[in-house]
């Protein structure tokens, strides 16, 4: 492509509008599947927005997830962000064999046996949920405030072992991190960050005197028996299980009830069929991916993806929310179409990164959508749709709702 040709938001990748940012990402699709950007917060980075290329990009051995050899190589290739390295060394952040070994350790609380066993606790917390906004009587309720956060921060504090109490707190913490945020990073945020990793460094304390039924008691006892992971990998890993555990679900939830209000008919017709609860939650991952980019990558040699070659030690950003409406993979792809049968996409990644909790978040996906409007069929969005913000998450990977306003009975 051109200089003369290139579209300007290329030059401060991830500071565009972040409430509407398909047309963007067509238009740059258009241009080509692969591109030099610079991102908003500086550094350079190769960003690949076609599908069959980001496919191909995913599962690229020579693109690595290391981002302390990174950074140990050059500070030019990644902004080290909250908490910062001291906490990046999780299956998402490193590579074959240390994250085959990560992922073999938190994976049996993930697996499908141990999901489907899970049912009929996220349908009682569902429950509860859903009751406690009814009987509120408020005309307008905030979805995100009251369903789709509580929901999934609950589920995973619940399997990480999380004492109740503590919920209140921890949530608050997150929800500041992860909130929009210039570089440096603002006093809240930094506090934020402190307090939740001095409040996980504690709770390991914890696991380790009063050990429970819980999935962080079990990475204390792999890495007291026989040294399976270090402290920092314990607590680095505990921090992306909460992250990735609530803050993307919590995103499924709001941006696929904002698709099925917005098309009012594919609504009523899974109200009628509930057997169409999981091909909504499935299109609504596609059209909205609650993670609009990968998690950092950065080439170990020179890489070809398409027709372009990235050079060694160049970060790549693949854009999961652009190849999902990839017009060469889907027909009429701008469209959401809980009735497509050209499904697939690449929201939950692809290849040996692919997202560890995929069963968890379809079921909590699933059993949320299906209840919530079948128990409020007539239920509306409170304000025009041009006035929901999307203002939560980093600005490149992740994106959701700051609220969403409705009316329960229309």
């Amino acid at each position: 492509m051109s200089t003369s040709l290139r579209h300007p938001a290329l030059d401060a990748w991830g500071d565009h509008d972040r409430d509407d940012p398909f047309p963007l990402f067509a238009q740059v699709r258009a241009a080509g599947p692969v591109h030099p950007v610079r991102l908003a917060d500086g550094h350079p980075a190769w960003l690949v927005v076609g599908h069959a290329e980001a496919k191909a990009a995913l599962n690229d051995p020579r693109l690595s997830k290391d981002m302390h050899a990174a950074l140990a190589r050059s500070g030019e290739v990644v902004a080290e962000g909250l908490p910062g390295p001291a906490l990046a060394r999780h299956m998402l952040a490193v590579d074959p064999p240390d994250h085959t070994r990560l992922r073999r350790l938190a994976a049996p609380a993930f697996s499908r046996r141990r999901v489907d066993g899970l049912q009929d606790r996220v349908r009682a917390i569902v429950a509860h949920l859903l009751d406690g906004l009814a009987a509120r009587g408020d005309e307008v309720v905030d979805l995100v405030a009251g369903y789709a956060f509580p929901l999934p921060f609950t589920v995973v504090s619940e399997l990480l072992g999380i004492p109740e109490p503590d919920r209140a707190d921890l949530g608050r913490w997150f929800r500041t991190l992860l909130a929009p945020h210039s570089w440096p990073p603002p006093a809240e945020a930094v506090a934020a960050s402190d307090a939740i990793v001095g409040y996980l460094t504690a709770l390991l304390d914890h696991k380790r005197a009063e050990p429970g039924e819980d999935l962080v008691t079990d990475l204390v006892v792999a890495a007291d028996r026989d040294g399976a992971l270090t402290t920092q990998e314990m607590l680095s890993t505990i921090f992306q299980l909460v992250v990735a555990g609530h803050d993307t679900t919590t995103s499924l939830i709001g941006n696929a009830t904002v698709a099925l209000l917005r098309h009012p008919a594919q609504r009523d017709a899974l109200v009628a069929v509930p057997d169409l609860v999981p091909r909504a939650v499935e299109e609504a991952m596609r059209w909205d991916p609650p993670g609009q980019h990968s998690t950092f990558r950065y080439a170990t040699e020179d890489v070809r993806i398409g027709d372009v070659v990235i050079p060694a030690y160049a970060q790549v950003i693949v854009s999961l929310a652009a190849a999902n409406r990839d017009p060469a993979r889907y027909h009429d792809a701008e469209s959401f179409d809980i009735h497509r049968t050209d499904g697939g996409h690449l929201a939950l990644g692809h290849g040996i990164h692919h997202c560890l909790g995929a069963p968890l978040a379809r079921l909590e996906g699933r059993i949320a959508l299906g209840a919530l409007h079948t128990r409020f069929p007539a239920m509306r969005l409170a304000v025009d749709p041009a006035q929901l913000r999307w203002g939560h998450g980093d600005g490149l990977v992740l994106r959701g709702l700051s609220e969403l306003p409705v009316r329960l009975c229309g």
